[in-house]
């Protein structure tokens, strides 16, 4: 009987080891298929959820890979601590094992904050952004005929035109006429990774955190 424990013992060690032998190889390569898929030029870290791993891996399903992306720049701008999960991703062991194409996600969703460099990069010339984490204001001066003239704003965020709309509202010292001149849109069409559309955004201490959705999404080699 206790030989028997011993083998059972031993046996769920080995069983628990190749487990995460196995799980660390295929992070590996998902890594490398996520920055391919981002165009990044180092991997992130990517962490497969549940187990036992093997059961997944057998199967070719994994319900949820989290991967960390760090900071993503595009256009010239940093977003900071860009992150995700893909959900539902189809990786049959055999075309991992042989790095082959076909390899999806059903659905990738990610995170990212714009920080206030990001935001005042974008901003009309003459407007300076700032806020105390719950809101964004504006200030600056705009030009009214031929003066130049102070002014203050609350900026309300939103998603809009496959960017992020920023719209003064409760303007002072100017006519509220002239809000137009202090809102703006951040781009996003195409610059994200895997093609994803922003779907949220809040005002946040460091910037705008926004959120990002792709479906039916390629992890290519």
């Amino acid at each position: 009987m206790r030989k028997l424990i011993v083998f059972l013992i031993v046996l769920v060690i080995l069983l628990v080891a190749v487990d995460r032998v196995a799980a660390a190889g295929v992070e590996r390569d998902l890594s490398n298929r996520i920055a391919a898929a981002a165009d990044l030029s180092g991997t992130p870290t990517v962490t497969i959820e549940g187990i036992p791993f093997l059961t997944q891996a057998i199967s070719g399903r994994y319900p949820e890979v989290r991967f960390n992306l760090g900071t993503f720049t595009y256009g010239g701008v940093p977003v900071k601590n860009l992150r995700g999960a893909a959900y539902d991703v189809t990786a049959p062991l055999a075309d991992v094992l042989q790095n082959r194409a076909n390899i999806r996600a059903g659905r990738v969703s990610i995170s990212g904050t714009l920080t206030r460099a990001t935001i005042d990069k974008y901003a009309p010339s003459g407007v300076k952004i700032g806020g105390n984490g719950s809101r964004l204001t504006a200030s600056g001066e705009v030009t009214v005929g031929v003066s130049k003239v102070k002014f203050n704003a609350e900026m309300r965020v939103d998603v809009a035109d496959g960017g992020i709309r920023l719209q003064a509202v409760k303007i002072q010292g100017v006519p509220d006429q002239l809000a137009q001149f202090v809102s703006y849109t951040i781009p996003f069409k195409g610059k994200l990774p895997f093609d994803v559309k922003v779907t949220g955004v809040k005002s946040v201490a460091e910037g705008l955190e926004f959120s990002a959705e792709a479906t039916d999404v390629p992890l290519r080699g």
